[in-house]
């Protein structure tokens, strides 16, 4: 069988109410297609934010095993210096290897995804940027658009110049390959095009006149990244790669509802309070929360003509993806990865009904704030001023958790709390010694 391609989509912000196949009023007819034809993951989880998510996607581990500054949004490199990430053992295995977007896992040059991995790497070194001056927040790494680690200055809307090195990339392989497209949509700065705005500007969200500016604009912001999806499926059928292309689709954590201006302006040049933005419904929370709405996000997977459509309904993490691909290709890591993910690949495939018990567990901003699920059961730890606060919620009884259970079964948070302390034994096992955390920027 020829090696299959890997088209890896991600969001920024993205939330689960926002795709109108979860109901939304943003029209997202790429994404919803590519899920009705594929397999959707109903419990995929991923991390509360940015920096920790591509983290764990690119190592198969937990953020927190490199150091605290790898569980908030990073400037600082995450990784050690040659770290093993899923571009290396694919590169090594015979792929060629690209990513065209956000990378946000150490933001000067020679930090860079060329040095873990990736052949080619276009796109924003730091976190979200504002989509025409493609400018990070006012500091050190303002500047941080690049082409192979060098700093380039461009214009265009910063989803369509994604969009196009991506598609050329993808034109001129003559190899298997591995693209990571990060989209720094719908991350603040919103700013959409006229276009695309105008495509939404009939049409009336909101009784409040700047919520309403506001969500049609997001609700542009998303569209247009739904178009450049449907852009990059279209490239793939002209080439006849279609059928030979794994592509998965997700977003990095849940949406915010609404960023207010003390925020929004710490980008350079002229900006504003966005007061209606993302959906999580009907989960409960937003980014940077341990909550269902901050953490469990749309995610599918689509490889037409190999996977029956359906709904895969097991709890899953981002952590997974490496082993997945790894086992699928045949790229065995050269050293010992220590996963905190799994295969999981036969969960995908239907070959697997029930999966081995296993649980998954997050360390956000340093150990403040802490969360396992073990079956349904789920424990959210808050560590705030020398005070801690703990949260237990049964997901199948209580999906929406609006039921701490912690006072009534102290039983099942001892031992989910000791599932916990067992797993931070292994933080920062393998943080690089010239960075402390964590920092925020």
């Amino acid at each position: 069988m020829e090696r299959p391609n890997i088209l890896y989509i991600l969001a920024d912000d993205l939330g689960w109410g926002d795709l109108s196949l979860h109901g939304s009023p943003i029209r997202t007819p790429n994404i919803d297609q590519l899920a009705r034809e594929g397999v959707e993951l109903t419990q995929h989880y991923v991390c509360p934010m940015c920096t920790p998510t591509r983290a764990s996607l690119l190592t198969g581990r937990y953020p927190s095993r490199f150091g605290p500054h790898g569980t908030v949004p990073s400037n600082a490199p995450v990784f050690p210096d040659g770290y093993q990430t899923l571009a290396t053992i694919l590169r090594d295995a015979g792929y060629d290897t690209g990513l065209f977007g956000k990378w946000h896992l150490g933001s000067a040059p020679q930090y860079g995804p060329n040095q873990y991995g990736f052949n080619t790497a276009y796109g924003s070194l730091a976190g979200g940027i504002d989509p025409y001056s493609h400018r990070y927040k006012r500091g050190e790494f303002s500047v941080a658009w690049h082409r192979n680690g060098t700093l380039v200055e461009e214009r265009g809307h910063v989803t369509d110049l994604i969009l196009n090195e991506a598609r050329e990339w993808i034109e001129t392989r003559n190899q298997p390959w591995f693209c990571y497209v990060p989209f720094t949509a719908v991350h603040i700065p919103i700013k959409p095009t006229q276009e695309w705005m105008a495509r939404y500007y009939p049409e009336q969200f909101d009784d409040d006149p700047l919520k309403d500016r506001s969500y049609k604009m997001y609700a542009a912001y998303t569209s247009h990244m739904d178009h450049a999806i449907g852009q990059l499926l279209e490239t793939l059928e002209q080439l006849g790669q279609r059928e030979n292309t794994i592509i998965v689709f997700s977003s990095d954590n849940g949406a915010v509802n609404e960023t207010p201006l003390h925020a929004t302006d710490q980008y350079p040049g002229w900006q504003e309070a966005y007061p209606r933005l993302g959906s999580n419904a009907p989960w409960r929370g937003v980014k940077a929360q341990l909550y269902e709405g901050g953490i469990r996000t749309p995610t599918l997977v689509n490889w037409r003509s190999r996977l029956t459509p359906g709904r895969m309904e097991h709890p899953v993490q981002v952590t997974d993806w490496m082993p997945s691909f790894s086992a699928l290709v045949g790229a065995p890591p050269k050293e010992d990865p220590r996963y905190d993910g799994r295969d999981i690949w036969p969960l995908i495939t239907g070959e697997t009904k029930t999966p081995a018990p296993r649980h998954l567990f997050w360390n956000f901003k340093g150990d403040q704030h802490l969360g396992l699920r073990l079956g349904d059961w789920k424990l959210i730890v808050n560590h705030k001023q020398g005070h801690s606060k703990q949260e237990l919620f049964n997901l199948a009884d209580d999906p929406y958790e609006q039921n701490d259970q912690a006072s009534d079964r102290p039983d099942k948070v001892a031992e989910l709390a000791a599932l916990i302390a067992a797993e931070r034994q292994a933080d920062n096992s393998s943080a690089r010694s010239d960075v402390a955390g964590p920092r925020m920027p």
